[in-house]
């Protein structure tokens, strides 16, 4: 069963995607899709294949959905990380991302899904809420102007696509709450696909990868690092943003990837106090 429609990709025809993916043709539908594409699907309890594609999954979280999560379960992100959670490395950048750690039953099911549905359906992940529509970014180009597109993922025991219910993806994307997953998730999302984009003879030091770690997942942690290390002593921040970042977790996400894309990419995302070193703190 291949149920993540969330990818990060290059993408520049369907062969090459079939060299991408080989042997999973299958369930996806090799038709680019638009906003405004059409298509009937429902989900409901008394469909008979409920709860079916919460079970040998492969959800990659974002980081908004590990903030989403947490708060839900009423747990700080790296409890939330060393429960659920499996840490690895996204194929073609190098760069950590975490899966969701599925439980060692029969089916490997979600933790937490149930037979009368999911427990976190409010807060569930973005992947969740696109299915069964996949979402591929293309290959970075400085300049280009290019959201990437959408595709079905259309499994053999899904009988959602026999509902007689009718959307475009636009449609399914407000109705889903993807858009606010999306946006915020967004500047995230650019620095895999650029990363992708980089020779795979550039490599990061270890220490970078475990800044995008923390930035990008252990949000906790990671106001942890900024407010009590020397962060706040080396950048040039100013009060209000400060202020906004000790208490909105949304806008430390923000402001995390955006120190994020000076640390990968070498660029001057904050200005450094006079006589300061540049990005790559010692936690």
């Amino acid at each position: 069963m291949y149920s993540s429609s969330l990818f990060f990709i290059e993408v520049f025809s369907m062969e090459k995607w079939n060299m991408e993916f080989p042997g999973q043709m299958g369930d996806i539908v090799p038709t680019k899709l638009g906003f405004d594409s059409k298509f009937n699907f429902k989900c409901h309890k008394d469909i008979k294949c409920f709860t079916k594609c919460c079970r040998g999954i492969n959800i990659t979280l974002t980081p908004y959905d590990i903030i989403r999560l947490k708060n839900k379960l009423d747990l700080n992100s790296e409890e939330f990380l060393a429960l659920y959670t499996t840490p690895r490395l996204l194929e073609k950048t190098d760069l950590p991302i975490v899966t969701l750690k599925l439980l060692d039953d029969e089916d490997e099911s979600c933790p937490f899904v149930r037979e009368e549905g999911c427990l976190v359906y409010e807060d569930r992940p973005t992947t969740c809420r696109y299915y069964p529509i996949g979402v591929a970014s293309l290959s970075h180009k400085e300049g280009a102007d290019d959201d990437g597109f959408f595709f079905f993922v259309n499994e053999s025991h899904c009988l959602g696509f026999e509902e007689e219910t009718e959307w475009t993806i636009r449609q399914w994307r407000d109705d889903q709450g993807v858009d606010i997953h999306d946006e915020i998730n967004a500047g995230w999302t650019d620095l895999l696909v650029r990363k992708r984009s980089f020779p795979p003879n550039i490599k990061l030091t270890e220490q970078s990868k475990k800044m995008f770690f923390l930035a990008s997942y252990n949000i906790d942690r990671f106001k942890n690092f900024v407010f009590e290390s020397s962060f706040l002593d080396r950048y040039d921040i100013d009060e209000a943003t400060v202020r906004k970042i000790k208490e909105d977790e949304i806008a430390l996400l923000e402001f995390g990837i955006k120190w994020l894309d000076g640390l990968l990419f070498k660029k001057e995302s904050f200005k450094l106090k006079e006589g300061a070193s540049g990005p790559g703190e010692k936690e």
